[in-house]
């Protein structure tokens, strides 16, 4: 009786978390749909949570602004691709150049339409820019894992390697003082191996 009361509370457990992820994901892409139909300031939290079936209420348990439903319409998935491509990695690779090529997988393709609105919308901006905080777990346990480190260790550098990707990332994104918004010449991969090369020592 123990054992199947244990049993359930797990795929109890298990059901929840689903169903939030599977709710997230449903705000998330409402939240970008509308942004991109009738621009950012005219989306209110009302309509992503109508659009989304669910209360408003519901969507104040997920995000704290509609900034941040729409970005994570965009960057939903981008912890779990830095995971992905950091497990393709070599073993033997320097784990400074592996995590730098992780980064720059999830940055390196031209703007999309999300993209430009993001970068041209400065609340956005600023939550996109935050958003790279979203890698640090992966980023955690592949340091971890590659060089020993007990877990605070391990999630202290990956904290260090998010501020890096961040500073990166806003220089790649050039805001110019026309209010314009460009792509740097640089490549995002070059910025990224600059940003998180003063790491590298510690990463060894």
């Amino acid at each position: 009786m123990i054992a199947l009361q244990q049993v359930s509370r797990v795929i109890g457990v298990g059901l929840r978390e689903r169903k939030k992820s599977e709710t997230r994901a449903a705000l998330s892409a409402a939240a970008l749909r509308l942004a991109l139909q009738k621009g950012v300031e005219e989306v209110r939290v009302d309509e992503i949570a109508e659009a989304a079936n669910v209360s408003p209420r519901t969507y104040n348990n997920y995000f704290p602004s509609r900034e941040h439903a729409i970005v994570a319409g965009i960057t939903a998935t981008r912890a779990l691709q830095v995971a992905e491509a950091l497990q393709r990695r070599p073993s033997g690779e320097p784990l400074a150049d592996s995590i730098i090529a992780a980064f720059a997988e999830q940055y390196r393709e031209p703007p999309t339409e999300a993209l430009a609105l993001i970068t041209s919308t400065p609340s956005l901006r600023e939550a996109y820019l935050d958003s790279v905080s979203s890698m640090e777990p992966p980023i955690a346990d592949v340091i971890a894992a590659r060089l020993g480190k007990d877990r605070l260790g391990a999630e202290v550098l990956a904290a260090a390697v998010s501020a890096a990707a961040r500073l990166a990332v806003q220089r790649w994104v050039d805001l110019r003082p026309s209010g314009l918004v460009v792509v740097s010449a640089t490549s995002v991969e070059e910025h990224l191996r600059e940003a998180i090369g003063h790491l590298a020592p510690a990463l060894r």
